[in-house]
């Protein structure tokens, strides 16, 4: 009962001295909610082997007022043996542009995740008004090795 009393008198005096926890200053700005739930991952797998990691933020989501005229993800690819002969493939369709990105770039404050062994890619589609309400990112490289994104647009 002893022990009782002192842990129940420690518990209480350091309690009430803590008015703020580790919480309270976590707040995250609206683009930080948006990249979070817009991010997406995917195994690149070819057979049972994982041959790397696909990963691609929808940025008409979180830039809507200046990444309007097409379909635009930022994109980080790590593949274990390099190579470069991928394609990326919006609902079947190849893309207007991809452009390889430097590490540091103007979006790499997004990413949650920055390193030197991921490759970084602004990829841009043409919009298509048949498929305006879903998306399916699909990576393909070499000849069996696919991951699959898909993103549920908001339709308004």
């Amino acid at each position: 009962m002893k022990i009782f009393l002192t842990s129940l008198t420690f518990m209480l005096v350091f309690s009430s001295c803590a008015d703020k926890t580790a919480f309270s200053r976590f707040e995250m700005s609206k683009e930080q909610e948006l990249t979070a739930s817009s991010l997406q991952s995917s195994k690149i797998v070819s057979g049972e082997r994982v041959d790397g990691i696909f990963s691609a933020i929808y940025l008409n989501e979180i830039y809507p007022d200046s990444m309007c005229e097409h379909e635009s993800f930022y994109i980080s690819l790590f593949l274990k043996q390099d190579r470069e002969d991928f394609k990326i493939k919006l609902n079947g369709k190849l893309p207007l542009s991809v452009e390889k990105l430097p590490h540091a770039n103007k979006f790499s404050h997004l990413a949650l995740v920055e390193n030197e062994w991921n490759s970084y890619y602004l990829v841009t589609f043409e919009k298509d008004a048949q498929t305006r309400d879903r998306l399916i990112l699909q990576l393909e490289s070499g000849l069996s090795s696919v991951a699959v994104l898909t993103y549920q647009k908001d339709v308004q």
